[in-house]
């Protein structure tokens, strides 16, 4: 490794947002979530394991944020399984590691712990997060409001956490919507990449499938707010990354 170049925060592509959707919003994940980190000195190198991208060495690494996805977690696809194992050595170097949705539920399964099915079918839409007594004290939440609007969409969860992991955030549906290993690993179920926009737009396009399960998408699109607080985590998660790798 060239010592010379400033290490990169990883942004680590496992799916693609609706075709639709990307022309309409001007970007895919990747793009959200650069945009949603806001101003660093950080180096972003995307990757793409569906596509047959080589993982970094994770010596190489300054921080990786892991994204959504339309897979499923439970189905161990190979490229799923493989940056699985790869977060894992991230962790275990203490290297700075957000994982959003699909991401969130990896990084739980990479370190143990279990990724499937929701019990109770799918979140779709803006809902309410509301923060355990231990994220007053963790690095990436703390100073949050105590409940905030957040976007979801998810039919799978993190059913069991790793080990030593801690909860941070829940509400009436999803018991772990974050939680964090060690001191750096973070998963966040919502998507704080998301605008309201990017929100609306995905009830829309699943609106048939919402309306099959009894859901009305109508008044999930009508419950769509901003949700600054939720979109905040990736700055916070920049300005970690910074830190640790001055520290």
């Amino acid at each position: 490794m060239d010592i010379s170049r400033p290490r990169p925060l990883v942004i680590v592509k496992l799916g693609s947002t609706f075709e639709a959707l990307r022309a309409q919003q001007g970007g895919d994940f990747e793009h959200w979530i650069a945009d949603g980190l806001g101003e660093h000195a950080l180096p972003l190198l995307v990757i793409d394991p569906r596509r047959g991208d080589a993982l970094p060495d994770p010596a190489g690494v300054a921080g990786a944020v892991v994204t959504g996805s339309h897979s499923m977690v439970s189905h161990r696809e190979p490229w799923s399984e493989a940056t699985a194992a790869w977060l894992a050595q991230l962790v275990a170097r203490d290297t700075p590691v957000l994982g959003i949705c699909y991401g969130h539920q990896l990084l739980a399964h990479a370190l143990g712990g279990e990724a499937g099915d929701h019990p109770q079918g799918a979140e779709v839409g803006t809902v309410t997060v509301t923060l355990g007594e231990a994220a007053a004290t963790d690095a990436l939440l703390q100073g949050l409001p105590a409940q905030f609007p957040a976007h979801a969409v998810h039919w799978q969860s993190a059913l069991r956490l790793p080990e030593g992991a801690v909860p941070l955030a829940r509400n009436d549906h999803e018991p772990v919507h974050a939680f964090r290993v060690g001191r750096h690993a973070w998963g966040v179920q919502f998507h704080p990449e998301f605008s309201a926009d990017a929100m609306r737009g995905y009830i829309g396009m699943l609106a048939g499938e919402l309306a099959a399960k009894g859901a009305d998408a109508a008044a999930l699109r009508d419950g769509v707010v901003d949700t600054d607080a939720a979109a905040s985590v990736l700055g916070r998660f920049a300005r970690i990354v910074e830190a640790h790798r001055q520290a």
